[in-house]
């Protein structure tokens, strides 16, 4: 049984400026399974919010391939995003709109039946206790409450993949562990989550799987527990630690 749901086959970014090229992604290949959580990590400018970005179709590949259910994604790009929800590190919800207005426009977007688009907002605010935040802007909500609306937001069609690039940064530690419970919940219904953080503690304790990214290329990828095993460590922020340390010398 075929249990991969993304491929992604030498795939390169590449930006060019006052001729100089810049290698954002520097032919990365790797298979994301379905219903894991799988973590990027790696330093800034390793290519992690460039992955992110064309996998949620923000930004096209300069080369490379991406297969969805052994399909390229660029054969029907609008079919690929339905099953897709992407959380961005930076809040980007219609503050001329109320939290509820924001999520039925999601549901529309995705031409959602109205019923459906109310059952499904009921459903979030009960879930991400937004009961009395529906008729404000978000702009006068915590980051913690944004952080859930986008979650809400992304989840609106079921998609299948959800990218969550940097979603607790900066929250309070008790926002944080929340949120944590809420990526497993994910987990749990069957979603596949790509976790890009810089939050070392995080992306142990959730992720199936670690993607380590350095200068665009692929560093390795295993199991936390099998990444402190093999490099002798107890946590994995001492192995990301030594593995840094190593390229630079």
């Amino acid at each position: 049984m075929n249990n991969t749901l993304i491929k992604i086959i030498n795939l390169k970014k590449y930006y060019v400026e006052n001729k100089k090229i810049t290698k954002a992604l520097d032919g990365i290949s790797i298979d994301i399974f379905k219903g894991e959580i799988i973590g990027l990590l790696g330093a800034n400018g390793a290519g992690k919010t460039t992955l992110s970005s064309i996998l949620a179709t923000l930004h096209p590949a300069t080369d490379g391939e991406i297969l969805f259910n052994n399909k390229s994604i660029y054969q029907d790009i609008n079919e690929y995003r339905r099953h897709i929800g992407f959380c961005p590190q930076k809040p980007n919800l219609f503050n001329d709109l109320t939290v509820k207005q924001n999520l039925y426009f999601a549901g529309k977007f995705y031409n959602i039946p109205q019923e459906i688009i109310i059952q499904k907002i009921n459903y979030f605010t009960s879930k991400y206790k937004l009961e009395d935040y529906l008729d404000s802007k978000p702009d006068i909500l915590s980051g913690g409450y944004k952080q859930r609306i986008l979650i809400a937001r992304s989840l609106i069609h079921n998609p299948k993949l959800i990218i969550l690039d940097e979603p607790t940064v900066g929250l309070d530690p008790h926002i944080r562990r929340q949120l944590w419970e809420t990526i497993r919940e994910l987990k749990k219904e069957g979603v596949t989550v790509i976790l890009t953080t810089h939050y070392l503690d995080e992306a142990e304790i959730l992720s199936d799987r670690i993607c380590i990214l350095d200068k665009g290329k692929i560093k390795l990828v295993d199991t936390p527990q099998n990444l402190n095993t093999a490099y002798q460590k107890s946590r994995l922020e001492d192995v990301f630690v030594q593995l840094m340390s190593e390229e630079s010398e």
